[in-house]
């Protein structure tokens, strides 16, 4: 009763802070840049709990009415006016220069604050606010190539929303049949690396008992799905996706899976474009499965490789003659793949060209170029295994050429290949990938004899 109450005199406080608000708004009832800039100031200056998240809500919801240029216009106020306050930052300057101590570097850490920070996080606290943060975010995205007066102000957006995603605070869901209907919608809009065509689709990847799907939620957020991953339970590691997306399939039987295959991962949220949950999810993942099928004992992906047939096209120093380039003009052909004798050509050029994109090829900046392979081996898994032909969709074949791989993830040497990866740049590979690269000279060698 008692939280009741004081539930319905918050309310009841609010709604008033928003009638006040209300006799400053413009008549059409949309704010206008400049107008929301006033109300940040507003916002920033108040100190009542009940008035700022009337108010937090009233700043997003002009921000809402804003058009594209208008949205511009916010964000480059924002990062011109809105950052350190520079006097307060030049006293605690001095003041540690006199005399450092651990005070004055407390001082100096907030005086260096952006006042926009401390915008953000008042804003978070209107109802909804966080979610309406991450699509604010999105937009920015949209706004900021080409124009680097907006970097520090993304900056400021993402360290926030890093540490309000926190991995502490993100909850494992399974998504299966009886998920309600308006996260299985987004499921299906989200999907980016194996299209999900209808409800019946659908159905058939998360409700036979072979077949799993989880993601990960924030409190903030509790109808919206940041990330999800689609798994297989197969008897052995699968070289092909058609076969695990086929409608007439038959399904594995719990008793015989012993392979768990991770064959597609997609984010939902733009605006939290680099805040990496991936890792987490595929770990957490491993260990529920772990726990509920403990004969689990191979964790693989069936991967797509979406660079490289640009890589291969575009590509500085890639290691194809003449010759060959001629023969990969055949991939323009429709059905190529059904002549016998033209695919074992192409395989020939192809798997040991895969090996050298994954194990040699680099951006200018020394990262790998896919960035499939990135997340993966970032994690700490293995190259195990190139897949000739392993997607002949249309999207397959354009990306890729039909090329997979497959991730393995021991999880006994996860951290062991994640440290190599991560500090010497190492790609961590089975003998077979390997194979293919040192027999590349050799191949190339027999084809032009």
């Amino acid at each position: 009763m008692a939280n009741a109450f004081f539930s319905d005199l918050l309310s009841t406080i609010s709604e008033r802070s928003r009638t006040l608000l209300r006799r400053g708004e413009p008549a059409d009832g949309k704010h206008d840049a400049s107008d929301l800039l006033k109300l940040c100031e507003a916002l920033l200056s108040g100190r009542g709990e009940a008035s700022g998240t009337a108010m937090a809500r009233e700043v997003l919801n002009g921000y809402h009415d804003l058009d594209a240029n208008g949205r511009l216009a916010f964000f480059q106020e924002l990062s011109r006016h809105f950052g350190p306050d520079h006097e307060r930052l030049k006293q605690a300057i001095e003041s540690w220069r006199d005399e450092p101590s651990d005070a004055d570097a407390s001082d100096l850490h907030f005086a260096s604050e952006p006042r926009r920070q401390e915008l953000f996080r008042r804003l978070n606290r209107a109802p909804g606010g966080t979610g309406e943060l991450v699509q604010m975010r999105a937009d920015l995205l949209d706004l900021i190539k080409g124009r680097g007066e907006l970097g520090a102000l993304d900056r400021d957006v993402v360290h926030l929303l890093s540490s309000w995603f926190n991995r502490g605070f993100l909850v494992l869901r399974r998504i299966d049949w009886g998920t309600p209907a308006n996260i299985l919608e987004q499921i299906i809009r989200y999907e980016a690396v194996h299209e999900i065509r209808d409800w019946n689709d659908l159905r058939r990847r998360i409700d036979p008992a072979d077949r799993r799907c989880y993601a990960f939620f924030h409190p903030a957020m509790p109808d919206a799905p940041l990330i999800f991953v689609e798994v297989a339970l197969t008897e052995t590691t699968p070289g092909a996706i058609a076969p695990l997306l086929a409608e007439e399939r038959q399904p594995v039987a719990i008793a015989r899976a012993r392979t768990a295959v991770f064959y597609s991962i997609s984010n939902t949220q733009r605006g939290l474009g680099g805040i990496s949950f991936g890792s987490f999810l595929i770990k957490q993942v491993v260990e529920e499965l772990q726990r509920e099928l403990p004969k689990l004992d191979t964790f693989v992906t069936l991967s797509p490789v979406p660079g490289f047939m640009q890589w291969v096209n575009e590509g500085m120093d890639v290691p194809l003659s003449d010759d060959e380039r001629k023969l990969l003009e055949n991939l323009d052909k429709p059905d190529w793949f059904e002549n016998a004798e033209l695919t074992a050509q192409l395989r020939a050029v192809l798997e040991p060209l895969a090996a050298h994109y994954f194990l040699k090829a680099r951006t200018p900046k020394g990262r790998l170029i896919d960035s499939v392979a990135r997340f993966h081996l970032g994690n700490g898994a293995r190259l195990e295994r190139i897949n000739w032909l392993g997607d002949l969709s249309a999207k397959g074949m354009r990306e890729s050429a039909g090329v997979m791989v497959n991730y393995l993830y021991r999880l006994d040497d996860i951290e062991k290949n994640h440290e190599a990866y991560a500090n010497q740049g190492e790609v961590i590979a089975s003998s077979a990938v390997k194979k293919l690269l040192k027999g590349e000279r050799r191949l190339l060698d027999m084809r032009l004899s």
